[in-house]
């Protein structure tokens, strides 16, 4: 019954976060987007939401580790798991900001949808035969030094494990030369279950950034992608209580 209250709250609050921050971020991108060409600056307000999302529960703590070892001098794309919708209200905390990219399917959320399309979101069909060409579209915003945001798993897990990994964000880091930069997030899958309406209140979020890994070291795509895989699967086992 506890929980059942809880999620009540939190979705209805959720729901809230969204309405006033759309009317928000609409209103920063109006004023930006003539020299706004990455939209930082609505993606910045966005930032601001997902603090406020993470403040639902007071138990609900956050950890962070391996932050320094960013470096923001250097064309990335960030790998991370993906257990729930709250991964990204915590990857959000960290303190640099990053375009991501989207299942196309999430455009069609009314208010949700928008968001991502305002704060200048890369949306793919994974399904699609074009997908791999869209991801193009990231090339210049690395270049400028915008690092990228990709859960190579393509969609959240069931059970907290890691799913296979796509091709996308590999074959774009060793086509164009980016570092490739593993993050490890825990606790989503407790916190909002795969499947299930009810949330819970008490979690604890654990989020690893591991080192950049550079790419001219494989010889190719799959020794690449199982390798960071293993990586990511680790400290993924190293993160949990035992």
């Amino acid at each position: 019954m506890m929980r059942t209250l809880f999620s009540i709250f939190v979705f209805t609050y959720f729901s809230f976060l969204f309405l006033v921050f759309f009317i928000l971020i609409s209103a920063v991108f109006l004023v930006t987007f003539p020299f706004d060409r990455y939209r930082k600056a609505p993606n910045f307000t966005l930032s601001i939401m997902a603090r406020f999302m993470m403040m639902a529960s007071p138990w609900w703590k956050m950890e962070f580790e391996g932050t320094e070892k960013f470096d923001p001098e250097e064309p990335t794309i960030f790998v991370c798991n993906h257990q729930s919708f709250l991964d990204m209200a915590v990857i959000y905390h960290l303190p640099w900001k990053m375009k991501w990219v989207s299942k196309k399917s999430l455009t069609y959320i009314p208010v949700m949808g928008w968001l991502v399309w305002l704060t200048g979101h890369l949306t793919i069909n994974r399904s699609s035969k074009t997908a791999l060409k869209k991801l193009e579209n990231l090339v210049r915003p690395l270049k400028d030094l915008v690092p990228v945001m990709i859960f190579p798993e393509g969609t959240r897990t069931m059970d907290g494990e890691l799913k296979p990994f796509k091709n996308g964000a590999f074959l774009l880091a060793m086509e164009h030369g980016f570092k490739i930069q593993p993050m490890v997030i825990n606790g989503g899958h407790i916190a909002m279950p795969s499947g299930s309406g009810n949330l819970e209140p008490k979690v604890h979020f654990k989020l690893r950034v591991l080192d950049p890994i550079d790419v001219k070291d494989f010889e190719g795509l799959s020794e690449l992608k199982d390798h960071v895989r293993m990586l990511m699967n680790k400290e993924l086992q190293e993160m949990r209580p035992v």
